[in-house]
Order: structure tokens, then sequence, then C-alpha cells
């Protein structure tokens, strides 16, 4: 597995919309792997295609529960909101505290194409929302309050 550049704030990729996935070949596989080699080498524990400069609605996540590889993820239902601190790997040293749903449940494909359903709460539900709105182009510091350099390792997400 090889590490791939994650793309910086001020890289245009980062505000377009991603594409769906039409076909989920070995291309693909090794794209996902690839981005999780670089989430872990980050250290993070979400990553989006388009951080990596690919325009398809793919993302890696991990919170320490076990590798989660999602292909067109929707989100499903949702419910709560909750403020907590967030950060990019997209935008090093910056956090912010960022109101998202306390639970939600997504559809999407695995990297063999299976229909699969995931259901988060607490970091997950976060992590979830935040690497899904990295497909439509927007970042936490559109939905951000009180932004600020971070400490330690804050800026996991």
């Amino acid at each position: 597995m090889g590490n791939i550049s994650i793309r910086l704030y001020g890289d245009p990729v980062l505000r377009q919309t991603a594409q769906p996935v039409k076909k989920i070949d070995a291309k693909l596989r090794r794209l996902l792997k690839d981005m999780a080699a670089s989430m872990y080498a980050a250290p993070g524990v979400g990553l989006a295609a388009p951080q990596v400069g690919v325009l398809q609605r793919a993302v890696v996540i991990d919170v320490g529960e076990g590798l989660l590889t999602l292909i067109n993820p929707e989100i499903t239902y949702s419910e709560g909101e909750e403020m907590g601190v967030e950060g990019c790997l997209s935008l090093p040293g910056l956090v912010g505290d960022v109101s998202r749903s306390t639970k939600v449940i997504v559809k999407a494909l695995d990297a063999q194409g299976k229909e699969q359903e995931i259901s988060g709460e607490g970091l997950l539900a976060r992590a979830l929302q935040h690497e899904l709105d990295h497909l439509d182009g927007i970042l936490f510091i559109d939905k951000a309050q009180n932004l600020r350099p971070s400490e330690s390792d804050e800026d996991r997400g």
C-alpha cells in the first residue's frame, strides 16, 4: 500500500462535488487501500476521496472500531444534535466546534459492491457526517464556531 498526498485547504478540488462511483474495480479498491494507509499515517479517523484529489463518492473511516469503506454513501436517518470539536486532515492545526446529529444511519456499498448499512453514534456519527460533507465540497469550517489552533491530537478528523 502506498501513501497518497492529502490535499490541503485552498486546493479547489476540496470544494467540488464528487460523482457517484459507477464501477467498483481493482483500481478503486487500490485507491481505498491507499486512502486508508494515508489516513492511518496522518493519523486521522476518516478520509474522503476528494481529499486525495479524486472526485468520487468514496470514504474510509476508522474510529477505533475497525476500517469502514463506504462507496456512494447516503445518510438515510439522523436524530439528535450535539456540539463537538472537529478538525480535518486537509486543514491541519485547526479545530472548531461543530453541531452534528448524535445518531446517523448510512447506506453504502463496500469494496466488493455489497450493500451495507452503518449505524453510528458518538464519534462514528460525527465522522460519517464530516466525511460525507467532503463529498459535497463542504468543509467543517463552513459549519464551525470558535475556530482555533488545535492542541495535541484534537484534530484527527
